[in-house]
């Protein structure tokens, strides 16, 4: 087990301290950008979630009411609380799936730490500036997080959304709310101790809920620490703690020891999703539409169609024969047949009737996936987290083939920023939210004087 202290420069007193002197100018104009494209992204699939039934929930639950608070509940009229938004919107930001993943802890990032940011800098009346700060601040302490883990919780089965997310919550809202590093430690304490979240959620509404559940968690840590609570600043050292009881004993302090210097959304970076079902079945798509695309297959051409992917994958992608629209965001044979079937993989695709489709149907069942002995070499499943090495036979005999590392929309393959955009507009249309010049506004975040007008 990695001997740990938390006497002076334990992980959670060099995030406080690294927290509460960030300053704007400490960020490189690269990462303000990659933030900014996050927080758009998120809310842009804020904005459709908020049209799911698993979101009108999280409203109903929290006891929203117009008009009540500083802080926006994105996609409706509602104003509430800070931490009654956090959740909300937090559940709204992956209830399609549709959000971001950084592979340093292999984390759903921004569906935690965008909420409880702009809730927060709603709360304290920050401006654009504040809030992009925030969110720097919040991811790069969760991916650090995430880096000093070295992937043990998911391996394991823990929701690594869950458990991490809390922390960049915490560590997001605590630089809004001003708290000093003592505080800060306080809060993140907090944040750790009450950090969870299993695997078992996958294909439920409990994926969606706990990303909710660990951006108010974040929160309302700070806001006790804010208050005066104490937390257990060694929560990670005790003999009791993060590393024993969530990581096996495994552990990389060294990674808060970067933090400032190693910039987390430079790189590893932010994969941002450009289809709205899991990201472990991303790659294997883009391969089917290509070779699809090169070789002018038509689809009753096709007799068979084989994945071979990492084990993270499979385990991942377990419904074969989705039921609900729900089951189909993990399921591999749902999403390449989709694609292929309507050349393109839309939020409106994921509905009963879509799914009922007969055709649609029949093309998923040619589709298989295997995870073969040349994921065994643990280099080329890091280079690959995600790849997919994908075959095409055809009922005349010839097979095509094609690789993909990484999806399009992967940190090393970025979407546009025109990709972005047309993606936070379709986001809008789904959720028949009509706000035209809420792009051209977010664009210019970084000189806005405050974002408690960014919804209206």
């Amino acid at each position: 087990m990695t001997q740990l202290s938390h006497e002076d420069g334990g992980a959670i007193a060099k995030m406080a301290r690294w927290v509460a002197g960030l300053e704007a100018a400490d960020i490189p104009a690269e990462v303000r950008g990659i933030a900014l494209t996050c927080l758009i992204d998120t809310l842009g699939v804020i904005a459709a979630g908020s049209a799911t039934q698993v979101a009108a929930h999280a409203r109903a639950v929290a006891g929203m009411s117009a008009g009540i608070g500083p802080c926006a509940i994105v996609g409706t009229d509602q104003r509430c609380d800070l931490r009654r938004a956090a959740f909300a919107n937090g559940v709204a930001a992956h209830a399609l799936d549709f959000d971001d993943n950084c592979y340093a802890g292999f984390v759903h990032g921004s569906a935690v730490i965008a909420p409880a940011a702009l809730a927060a800098a709603q709360h304290v009346d920050a401006g654009g500036a504040q809030l992009i700060t925030a969110v720097v601040a919040g991811a790069e302490c969760e991916y650090a997080l995430g880096l000093a883990s070295a992937n043990v919780l998911y391996d394991q089965g823990w929701w690594t959304t869950g458990v991490l997310g809390p922390v960049g919550a915490c560590a997001a809202a605590a630089k809004l709310l001003r708290l000093d590093a003592a505080q800060t430690a306080q809060a993140l304490g907090l944040a750790v101790a009450g950090a969870a979240g299993v695997k078992a959620c996958f294909g439920t509404d409990g994926k969606a809920f706990l990303a909710g559940r660990a951006a108010e968690a974040g929160v309302t840590a700070a806001l006790m620490a804010q208050a005066g609570a104490s937390g257990p600043v060694d929560a990670f050292e005790h003999r009791n703690g993060f590393v024993r009881l969530f990581n096996g004993g495994q552990f990389h302090p060294q990674a808060f020891d970067a933090l400032g210097r190693n910039w987390a959304l430079l790189d590893p970076g932010v994969d941002v999703k450009r289809i709205p079902v899991c990201l472990s079945s991303h790659a294997a798509v883009d391969v089917a539409l290509e070779l699809v695309r090169e070789h002018d297959i038509a689809l009753d051409e096709i007799a068979a169609i084989s994945c071979n992917v990492p084990p993270i994958v499979i385990a991942n992608l377990i419904h074969d024969d989705p039921a609900t629209p729900q089951q189909a965001q993990f399921s591999m044979p749902f999403a390449v047949a989709a694609a292929l079937l309507y050349g393109k993989l839309e939020l409106e695709h994921l509905s009963p009737e879509v799914l009922a489709d007969a055709q649609l149907r029949a093309l998923m069942a040619k589709v298989s996936m295997c995870s073969g002995p040349v994921w065994e070499d643990e280099a080329y499943r890091a280079a690959a987290p995600e790849g997919a090495e994908l075959s095409i036979a055809l009922h005349d005999g010839h097979v095509l083939q094609g690789f993909r590392d990484f999806a399009r929309g992967a940190a090393r393959y970025p979407l546009t920023l025109s990709e972005i955009d047309d993606k936070f507009n379709a986001c809008l249309r789904y959720a028949q939210l009509r706000l035209p010049s809420l792009s051209a506004a977010l664009r210019a975040l970084e000189t806005r004087g405050s974002v408690r007008g960014l919804f209206g």
